[in-house]
């Protein structure tokens, strides 16, 4: 069956403008995602995408370009499935501002014309952040807004001060239910397996407190650098690229306490909640470090202090999770990628107590992929003494009969096409989080440099001493 006789009935038409169509993030996420949701029959029987840019480039030309593009990233495109989605692609070019729409408007009359009606719009910013509030704006200017859903990349905000006038001019322009506040990591299989693992099983529900957990870390190193993406990254760096957006999300759904439902608002409610509790960081609980060469790399500034590294100490002010911190760690330029969530179980009392090796007992969820969740645990080693082991049981989820997971960026399109904002921020967690992190962006401990291929800063094992990293230390 052919992208082409393959669709969700029930999706009404729906033309997505996708801003920034050239760019770097559509690259290597947007457009691979819509390809797959293409292939997997997920989209609309009538859509079309139009891309928009400075430049004036040609239908064919964006074509070709799209064809590029999954040819490098995937999903590599066969002629039979590639033709009648290649056929659904436009261009609409000439910019899009409050004072010039260019051809944007142009090209939507005739789309909604090609598609016989009023289909739903839904517009992706796959755009800098600085340029957030201008589009937003253009887009009630120029009469794109009425029943249209927005989508947001991250970060929504680069300070409290500029989240909160982003958010103003959003919701001068936009009802709430219309904005997508996108993550990725929340689209991921792994993070909603958190729900199913704890919700679903009482042995896990159990130890799910202060009690049985002594720390939780939250792991996403990274071994890629920022050639890229350095103009972004320089004016982000780790803080606002991945601990205030990705980190907090994660942390918060392995925190939060039990929605009333699984439903989009119940759930949005518990993660916001349980946000509005983290406590403020302390800068002295913050190690930054940069990896040695950063200033060598093409459009990062001659003496940028921008971090590239990232590891903190959260604590979550609920009784269920008060005095259990949570290390978060992310990096640039590191020994290995991973993305894994770690809760170390504290010793139990009776005859072992105080005998146990650390760190004896953890349960752990990849994060990467479509995801594993690996238990460890001490056991007695078969023979004549008792001389215990560690053991390690794993549940790679691929392997669940029928399993077919959706990558991150391919989930989270289909929602937004589906209404269903159940995996998307809002505005009051994100206040909550930038209240959080707004005194370390205020008082910026030193970076430190750490040689590219190694684990970052001595600092952050210092920080989680007298534990330590599980992945790779």
């Amino acid at each position: 069956m052919t992208a082409e006789n393959k669709h969700d009935h029930d999706l009404a038409p729906t033309i997505f403008v996708l801003f920034g169509a050239t760019g770097d993030l559509a690259k290597r996420m947007v457009l691979p995602a819509f390809y797959r949701l293409s292939l997997e029959g997920l989209l609309p029987r009538q859509w079309l995408l139009v891309g928009n840019g400075r430049g004036d480039v040609a239908h064919e030309d964006f074509r070709q370009h799209v064809h590029d593009v999954l040819t490098e990233f995937g999903p590599k495109p066969e002629p039979a499935q590639w033709k009648p989605f290649a056929e659904r692609l436009w261009f609409a070019g000439g910019g899009f501002t409050t004072d010039s729409p260019g051809s944007l408007l142009d090209d939507l009359a005739k789309a909604r014309t090609a598609l016989r009606g009023e289909p739903q719009l839904v517009h992706y910013l796959a755009i800098p952040p600085v340029a957030f509030e201008e589009t937003t704006s253009a887009l009630g200017q120029h009469g794109l807004v009425k029943d249209a859903r927005v989508v947001y990349e991250k970060p929504f905000g680069t300070s409290p001060e500029k989240f909160r006038a982003l958010d103003k001019v959003v919701h001068s322009v936009l009802d709430e239910q219309q904005v997508y506040r996108i993550d990725h990591f929340l689209g991921k299989e792994a993070t909603q397996d958190l729900h199913t693992l704890r919700f679903a099983n009482g042995l896990f529900d159990a130890m799910w407190n202060r009690r049985h957990v002594e720390s939780v870390q939250i792991d996403v190193p990274e071994k890629l650098g920022i050639t890229d993406r350095s103009v972004f990254y320089d004016a982000t760096g780790a803080v606002l690229d991945m601990l205030v957006t990705h980190l907090f999300q994660v942390a918060a759904e392995v925190a939060m306490e039990p929605p009333a439902s699984l439903g989009a608002l119940d759930l949005q409610a518990a993660r916001e909640k349980v946000i509005s509790s983290f406590r403020t960081l302390d800068p002295s609980e913050v190690v930054l470090g940069q990896f040695t060469g950063y200033h060598d790399v093409p459009g990062v500034a001659a003496k940028s202090s921008m971090d590239t590294y990232v590891a903190a100490r959260l604590w979550i002010d609920t009784p269920r999770w008060r005095d259990v911190p949570f290390y978060l760690r992310t990096g640039k330029r590191l020994a290995q990628s991973r993305q894994r969530v770690s809760l170390i179980l504290r010793d139990p009392p009776g005859p072992l107590a105080g005998k146990l090796p650390a760190e004896s007992n953890v349960l752990s969820f990849s994060l990467a992929g479509d995801g594993d969740i690996d238990l460890s645990l001490l056991t007695k080693k078969p023979g004549p003494g008792l001389d215990l082991d560690r053991g390690t049981a794993a549940l790679p989820l691929s392997g669940l009969v029928g399993a077919n997971p959706l990558p991150p960026y391919v989930r989270l399109i289909h929602d937004v096409l589906t209404g269903d904002r159940s995996l998307f921020t809002r505005p009051d967690g994100l206040a909550a989080v930038w209240n959080s992190v707004g005194p370390l962006l205020e008082n910026r401990p030193e970076v430190a440099p750490y040689a590219p291929g190694s684990w970052g800063p001595a600092e952050a094992r210092e920080l989680i001493a007298p534990g330590r990293w599980l992945v790779g230390q």
